[in-house]
């Protein structure tokens, strides 16, 4: 037990300093579920790539049509896959969710919007397929960690997918990098260097009235993606005349936002609590 106890406390280290998959799938494997939800379907495909699947969570018990929230992995946009994430699918399909957890094809084999373009084709895949499968389309969700916060905003917000795009009852963004002009770290050096328009990358660039409601949620110890992302982006939306709410956490790390939907790290931060909260203030 000792020994368990000692393996479990050098994770939480190693995913509070840097997003390491290899810790991350671990810590996946180990960490109790939440017994009120089970992986339902795994692998479905929503487009025509490799990559473009997506494992399903449902509730154990549950009647009529679900909320449905499209759950995007982080990664710097270049690595990780949906896999790690069941945790955070279990967490909130416990809540009463339709939860989808979707792979999206990674920088350099893929280079930017493909991302973006993926993340939008799964929530027109999920919109298409809600009722079918026991969703509710028309309380339908997205919510993303870090890169994937990106995608999401993106997906939602930037005007290439105005045309038919799926109406969301919100968006949940965790640790998500919205405002990073001038490019600064390796990874957007990486991933953006070579687009021109850099402006029209950057999600506070396209938030307007006609955005969907947003629930930011930061932590202030997030050295990676620092707090003023979703500081600004919260303004954008709000000085546009969007609905906008911030919560940022107090001590709370770029991983650590993350591990706080896990049944292990839940009392850190009221993450899953406040993405609960918000997902049932829109679904009525």
């Amino acid at each position: 037990m000792t020994k368990v106890i000692t393996i479990i406390g050098v994770l939480l280290v190693v995913l509070g300093l840097t997003y390491h998959f290899a810790a991350l799938e671990l810590f996946n494997t180990v960490v109790p579920k939440d017994k009120g939800s089970l992986l339902w379907q795994r692998d479905m495909a929503y487009g025509p790539d490799a990559r473009h699947t997506l494992d399903i969570y449902m509730p154990r018990e549950s009647s009529g049509p679900l909320p449905v929230v499209v759950f995007v992995h982080g990664g710097s946009w270049q690595e990780g896959n949906k896999n790690p994430y069941g945790f955070a699918g279990r967490a909130l399909a416990a809540q009463g969710l339709m939860v989808m957890v979707i792979n999206y094809r990674l920088h350099p084999q893929h280079r930017y919007p493909a991302f973006v373009d993926d993340v939008d084709l799964a929530l027109r895949w999920a919109k298409s397929n809600a009722t079918s499968l026991g969703g509710d389309p028309n309380r339908m969700f997205a919510m993303g960690h870090s890169a994937g916060a990106y995608n999401v905003a993106m997906a939602t917000l930037d005007e290439r997918h105005a045309q038919d795009r799926p109406e969301l009852a919100g968006v949940i963004t965790l640790a998500g990098p919205f405002d990073f002009l001038p490019l600064d770290s390796p990874v957007t050096i990486e991933v953006f260097s070579k687009i021109d328009d850099l402006p029209f990358t950057q999600p506070v660039t396209y938030a307007g009235k006609d955005a969907p409601a947003f629930l930011i949620l930061h932590g202030s110890a997030d050295t990676t993606v620092f707090p003023r992302n979703a500081v600004a982006l919260d303004q954008a939306l709000r000085e546009a005349g969007a609905s906008s709410t911030l919560k940022i956490y107090d001590g709370v790390s770029h991983v650590g936002i993350l591990l706080a939907l896990s049944t292990w790290r839940r009392g850190t931060a009221p993450a899953l609590e406040d993405a609960a909260a918000f997902i049932q203030s829109r679904s009525r």
